[in-house]
């Protein structure tokens, strides 16, 4: 899976979870550009990703995650 392919994934589950069908993510998109992206909400995305693309994420890998660009080389190095 590539990184386009990737990224389409994700932003439907940001869709989902923000129940916003018009919501794009970019590279750079952090928990400030999206109103209701919260600490409940972040959990929420990262075990839709986790199980999108079975995969696990450890704690330490995502504490210091800055923007959706970081999550998303995140995915796609555990790919």
């Amino acid at each position: 899976m590539n990184r386009t392919e990737i990224t389409e994934k994700v932003n439907e589950i940001f869709c989902d979870i923000f129940d916003d069908d018009e919501l794009v993510i970019t590279d750079e998109t952090t928990a400030a550009d999206i109103e209701d992206w919260d600490s409940l909400e972040q959990i929420n995305i990262l075990v839709a990703i986790e199980k999108a693309f079975k995969i696990k994420f450890s704690v330490g890998e995502v504490e210091g995650l800055k923007n959706v660009g970081e999550m998303l080389d995140l995915v796609e190095a555990k790919l």
